[in-house]
């Protein structure tokens, strides 16, 4: 990435699961402004500032870490245990595909 390139924004979309959808009051898929490099965290920044009802749903507000049972995946990937501030692939950071939360199934 070059110089000129840090810090502008790109489009990324992100889809919720039903719960954080139904509480934002958005659709399955929003679109979001993200500053580059564009990261985990930072999706999660801008996803917070425009539904500040989602702060603490998503990651701890102590911590700032992922909730454990959501998960984040990217290009049919599980980003869950990657280091929030990795930078996400190229097709997610472009907006050809999407970076999808869910949340994860537990039980027996």
């Amino acid at each position: 990435m070059t110089d000129a390139e840090a810090g502008a924004a790109k489009q990324v979309r992100v889809i919720l699961p039903y719960p954080l959808r139904n509480l934002a009051g958005s659709g399955a898929e929003v679109s979001l402004a993200v500053t580059t490099p564009v990261t985990v965290r930072r999706v999660l920044d801008a996803l917070e500032a425009r539904y500040p009802m989602l702060r603490g749903t998503i990651r701890a507000y102590e911590s700032g870490q992922r909730r454990a049972f959501l998960r984040f995946f990217a290009c049919e990937e599980d980003w869950s245990h990657e280091p929030m501030d990795a930078e996400l692939p190229a097709a997610v950071a472009e907006g050809r595909e999407p970076l999808l939360i869910l949340g994860a199934i537990a039980g027996g």
